[in-house]
């Protein structure tokens, strides 16, 4: 527990900066463990109101961060999904499968994407880059990252009471999870890309890529 205490000390002494520089720098897309930050950050709150704005303050790091690859989007349009692919170590059909995926759920995506980082970073640069209005994009993004922060949060201000005492008997095995699953992940996506090969640049034309959020009018 001593290794970990010091950054505990800290993340509590700066609660709510801490939780929007993590979204932020998480939106972004950085890696960063703001997921776990979230839930510790939770189970120190006393009441229902510190949630609330717990989860305020998540969702304006979450919805500023995600403007970098939705802007990127506007200006660089597929290409910038190839980079992503490539920096993810994804396999060669990456930007295919994708797409794919925001041709079957539509604008739902934005929502259903905060549950998962690698098809945020995507669905905020399709969005970028394709047919669905700004306005729109901003209301599906704060209701996903609503949504996803109250349940992360409530699951942290939930085990408040319990927290304490996990980290005390379990903290040194804690902080080995993150290397093991960062580890297996890396693992699993190498052995993908020497299957399948490396991601290459889309093979859809910039017009088939970039419209897929919303049907074509006619």
């Amino acid at each position: 527990m001593s290794v970990i205490q010091p950054h505990l000390d800290f993340l509590m002494s700066h609660l709510l900066s801490a939780v929007f520089v993590a979204f932020l720098i998480e939106g972004a897309g950085v890696p960063f463990p703001s997921r776990i930050i979230l839930i510790l950050a939770a189970t120190a709150l006393t009441d229902a109101g510190e949630l609330a704005r717990l989860v305020l303050v998540t969702a304006a790091g979450a919805v500023i961060g995600d403007h970098v690859p939705y802007l990127g989007g506007k200006l660089a349009g597929p290409r910038l999904l190839t980079l992503y692919c490539r920096m993810t170590l994804g396999s060669e059909r990456c930007v295919e499968r994708t797409v794919a995926y925001f041709k079957r759920f539509g604008t739902a995506a934005i929502v259903l994407s905060r549950f998962s980082t690698s098809i945020r970073l995507f669905a905020s640069a399709l969005s970028g880059c394709g047919h669905i209005t700004y306005r729109k994009f901003i209301v599906f993004d704060v209701i996903g990252t609503l949504v996803y922060a109250s349940l992360w949060g409530g699951l942290g201000f939930a085990i408040g009471d319990q927290a304490e005492a996990l980290l005390d008997r379990y903290g040194h095995r804690l902080l080995l999870v993150a290397p093991v699953a960062g580890a297996t992940l890396l693992g699993y996506r190498l052995w993908r890309r020497s299957r399948y090969g490396p991601a290459r640049p889309a093979g859809l034309k910039a017009e088939e890529t970039c419209a897929v959020l919303e049907p074509a009018r006619r």
